[in-house]
């Protein structure tokens, strides 16, 4: 769980993460199995008439628990990030610890990455205990197995990560400063490479996170099979791309996802996802994965992504300014010779806390957008298996069933909370759809294969 404070910041530095991070995953979130991962996998449940994704009521209670209590903890690291990045204006922290790193350094540009270096400590700090306790539950109820050391290690991983982008958000505060009128669309230009090289440079950061090895190594007979479903989309992703990630090391679940643009474009799949469900479920999430480069995903999202951007940094610029007008005064945004209010260090976490009100609040399109995605990303990945395998309903609706199971799912979400903070379909409605989903049926043809 990332606080909002943090993602804000991460935000400004890559630009709203939805749309560049460009990880399509088919699970609803990111973990993975150990022991699990060498288990046999049960036989979904007997569904019901009017649902194709069930739990059996053991899993079906705690997964009902463990949702409310994610819900809980998005909700409260939402409002907590906002309250946080308040208080720091509010109590006049911001201001002192901008007159400190003044009174620590002679160069301007050396106040700014001491300033921005401490804010982003004092986020991660601010949002650890909630951090924490995801991770807690996640142990509790088996989604996770990484140990606390572990977890940290990754914790600090990120950070440091963060800690290197400082540059580029001071880049962002000079941008203020040289254009104190027209800033926001200085800011927009800068961004839109920056969103480019993040997309195509994420399979170079993963392995800090994560091992991994060419799939064809330990699984040459699913690669095999695989290369059938490439074949029939015409996906340039050779066995050398196809990657298997050690996810087992760290969780219980399964997933695969795409990443990379151009030459670094790969495809991962989860260690708990190859040999613990069948090689045709497997078929359908690469059938999935290939959906979105073949859809053009990455780049529409890319497109997207630059466009609301476009406006969001419009509308943020005007409101950061009747904040400062507002409440300057009294957050101790002082008047510097040459400085426009908003280009002060201080100033400039006003517009990070307009950029994080903004980001809460347009979450809903995003995540719209993304479940759009994702919908035609299952159409394509049934249609790809279509006379691959036994029976392509079958093996699409199976394969949500153990997704769904693996991460504990709630089969009955709440409308409204699928609508604002999902990110996927609910594991019910894809498993519905998937089970609908018959368009050769008397002589007709698929959407995306004709």
């Amino acid at each position: 769980m990332f606080v909002l404070a943090r993602k804000a910041f991460v935000g400004c530095l890559f630009i709203v993460m939805f749309a560049a991070a460009v990880r399509f995953g088919v699970a609803q979130a990111p973990s993975a199995s150990p022991t699990a991962a060498q288990s046999q996998v049960q036989a979904p449940p007997q569904l019901h008439s009017e649902q194709a994704y069930s739990l059996p009521p053991d899993k079906l209670a705690k997964a009902k628990t463990l949702n409310n209590i994610r819900l809980t903890l998005n909700i409260a690291g939402a409002l907590w990030g906002l309250a946080f990045l308040w208080w720091l204006l509010a109590s006049r922290s911001a201001a002192r610890l901008e007159s400190w790193t003044q009174r620590a350094a002679r160069y301007r540009w050396v106040q700014g990455i001491l300033f921005f270096a401490i804010f982003v400590i004092l986020s991660t700090l601010a949002g650890l205990p909630l951090d924490m306790i995801g991770h807690a539950v996640s142990l509790h109820y088996g989604i996770s197995v990484q140990g606390w050391g572990g977890w940290f290690g990754d914790l600090a991983k990120g950070l440091g990560l963060t800690e290197c982008g400082v540059l580029i958000l001071l880049l962002f505060n000079w941008i203020v400063k040289r254009w104190p009128r027209g800033y926001w669309f200085g800011v927009w230009v800068v961004t839109l490479p920056l969103m480019v090289i993040l997309a195509a440079g994420s399979p170079l950061i993963e392995p800090l996170f994560n091992k991994y090895e060419p799939l064809q190594k330990n699984h040459s007979e699913l690669v095999t099979r695989l290369e059938r479903v490439a074949a029939r989309t015409g996906t340039d992703i050779p066995p050398s791309r196809m990657f298997l990630m050690k996810a087992s090391l760290k969780s219980n679940g399964l997933n695969a996802y795409v990443s990379g643009l151009g030459a670094t474009k790969r495809i991962v799949v989860w260690d708990t996802t190859a040999g613990r469900i069948p090689d045709d479920e497997v078929m359908f999430i690469f059938g999935h994965e290939s959906g979105h480069y073949v859809l053009r995903h990455i780049v529409k999202g890319l497109a997207l992504s630059a466009v609301s951007m476009f406006f969001v940094f419009w509308g943020c610029a005007r409101i950061a300014g009747w904040l400062e007008r507002r409440f300057g005064a009294h957050w101790g945004i002082a008047p510097q010779p040459g400085i426009p209010p908003l280009a002060t260090r201080t100033g400039f976490l006003v517009l990070l806390l307009t950029l994080s009100v903004v980001l809460f609040l347009t979450e809903p399109a995003g995540n719209t957008v993304s479940r759009y995605f994702e919908h035609q990303a299952d159409i394509y990945g049934q249609e790809a298996i279509h006379g691959l395998v036994p029976d392509a309903q079958k093996t699409a609706v199976s394969s949500f069933n153990h997704l769904g199971e693996a991460w504990l799912e709630d089969p009955d979400p709440n409308p409204f909370i699928e609508f604002w903070l999902y990110n996927h379909p609910s594991t019910q409605n894809r498993a519905v759809f998937a089970r609908r989903y018959d368009p050769w049926a008397n002589g007709g043809h698929g959407e995306f294969f004709k």
